[in-house]
């Protein structure tokens, strides 16, 4: 993101970057690390549902777990939504 490109400015350039490599609909990658805890990990399962794919890692010391998750989405707004709701989850990081 430019110093001077808006938050608005920056979401329409990313979208377009994923039109740009996607018909939609279309299968996502999301990859997301997390703290190892049940309730956390329960949260971003149910962002996604059982319509995703998991694949799931945990780190050598078992203190965090690393999520890549498949999911077929309508459009690039969708991946921006989910994004924006696993932002909520304490201790997340997007990849």
């Amino acid at each position: 993101m430019s110093k001077d490109e808006t938050p608005e400015e920056r979401r329409e350039r990313l979208r377009k970057q994923l039109d740009a490599f996607h018909d939609w609909p279309s299968a996502f990658t999301f990859k997301f690390v997390l703290p190892n805890d049940p309730a956390r990990i329960a949260q971003l399962k149910d962002l996604f549902g059982v319509g995703a794919e998991y694949a799931e890692r945990l780190s050598r010391n078992g203190n965090y777990i690393s999520f890549t998750i498949r999911e077929t989405l309508p459009s690039a707004e969708h991946v921006f939504v989910r994004y924006e709701a696993a932002s909520r989850i304490e201790g997340i990081m997007s990849l």
